[in-house]
């Protein structure tokens, strides 16, 4: 029995230990299991963060298209104010060529990036023009006519017009409503550049020019982008060019 009794005791001993041990490891990993659950909700917060801020990358521009049965004008297209009028009411130019029943519409097809980036400039070739004044930059669009003659666009650091520095095309989604600035667009056509952004390279806003202006979903991509420029001097001066692109942002 003197045997017994210090060997059960030293038994009782042991397993309280054993059961200390197994709640503190309980214990730890109820914590490390808190702790993955708030990081995890932490990423969570990042994330949705994230879908709010500067769009990087590009917005793919979905081809123009006549609507069916006098129906509205789908996909991305250009329109022109005739000098004088206003954007809300034009009256708008009637372009000869235009595909739509609504010849004030020029459907656009997208280039061969696909639409227009943010975030870095998409030049025009070397030469810009063919013999006859046919603009022969295909990036952002493909060049599409307008009276005889085939325009498009381009973005560089330097505005072709003015000869002022300017920065990339800058988009921000703010929940799902994009604002920025397009400035760095300019408008190749007839042997001609017309800077075609908004605001102007001055930071200016003349006439009938608008702010960018636009919708987003962060889950789909699909967006819209609206904006109007005036040209100021040359030819064209005083006519303002109305400028709708939709279709989904890829971002990279």
């Amino acid at each position: 029995m003197t045997t017994t009794r210090p060997l059960l005791r030293r038994l009782l001993l042991g397993l309280a230990v054993l059961v200390l041990l197994v709640a503190a490891s309980c214990g730890s990993d109820s914590d490390s299991d808190d702790s993955s659950s708030d990081t995890s909700g932490g990423t969570t917060e990042t994330t949705a963060a994230a879908a709010s801020g500067d769009l990087v990358g590009t917005f793919g521009i979905d081809p123009g298209a006549d609507g069916a049965d006098g129906a509205e004008v789908t996909g991305s297209y250009f329109r022109m104010v005739q000098s004088g009028g206003t954007v809300a009411d034009g009256p708008f130019v009637p372009n000869g060529d235009s595909t739509a029943t609504d010849q004030t519409y020029t459907l656009l097809e997208p280039g061969t990036d696909g639409g227009l980036t943010s975030g870095a400039f998409q030049p025009g070739p070397d030469p810009l023009f063919d013999a006859d004044g046919n603009a022969l930059a295909d990036a952002i669009i493909q060049p599409v006519t307008f009276f005889g003659v085939s325009f498009s666009i381009t973005t560089s650091d330097t505005d072709p017009e003015s000869g002022d520095p300017v920065v990339e095309v800058t988009i921000t989604d703010e929940d799902g409503t994009l604002v920025g600035q397009t400035t760095a667009v300019t408008a190749a056509y007839g042997g001609q550049q017309f800077n075609q952004g908004a605001p102007k390279p001055d930071g200016s806003l003349p006439g009938e020019t608008t702010e960018v202006t636009g919708t987003y979903d962060a889950e789909s991509g699909a967006y819209t982008l609206d904006w109007a420029s005036q040209i100021v001097g040359g030819s064209f001066d005083g006519f303002t060019g109305v400028w709708h692109l939709e279709g989904t942002f890829e971002a990279g």
